[in-house]
């Protein structure tokens, strides 16, 4: 017979230059906590990157993922280019040999979504760059609109 395990609250505590506010929805299966960084930003962290001190800014210090919504805009910039595993040269484009088409995905918020499969490889770069269009562009400007209005004003 299994047991679960109790969760820990961490509210109120520091880790690093970040202090948690709170629980934040799960970064997939993962708990996650809102907190706030001395610079002042808020960010979503997961349990294990805080209590391992992997995570000790909002990337302010340049170490660890900022998360925003359960989503790393830093990582998502980053996965415009193919991952060295990616045999089609395309993010979230691959063959899938048990249907003999192309599958496009895309992952976003913790969640993977599933665009389609192809006969032809160019459909399924187009169905992945509409899903980036839909789903990662809109939430990379809105991050870059919301990190430019919390930054701390500069001394004079």
């Amino acid at each position: 017979m299994g047991h679960s395990r109790q969760k820990i609250d961490l509210t109120g505590q520091r880790y690093g230059r970040l202090t948690v506010l709170g629980p934040a929805e799960n970064i997939g299966e993962r708990t996650a906590w809102r907190c706030l960084c001395d610079c002042g930003r808020h960010t979503t962290v997961k349990t294990n990157q805080l209590r391992s001190g992997h995570t000790k800014s909002c990337g302010c210090m340049d170490r660890g993922p900022v998360y925003v919504d359960g989503t790393s805009p830093e990582m998502l910039r980053a996965a415009k280019v193919a991952r060295k595993n990616n045999t089609s040269g395309v993010p979230g484009v691959d063959w899938w040999a048990a249907k003999g088409k192309w599958r496009a995905t895309i992952c976003f918020k913790g969640k993977r979504y599933y665009l389609g499969s192809y006969s032809h490889f160019e459909e399924a770069v187009q169905a992945r760059k509409r899903g980036e269009a839909e789903l990662h562009d809109p939430f990379l400007d809105e991050y870059a609109g919301a990190a430019a209005n919390q930054r701390p004003p500069a001394d004079s």
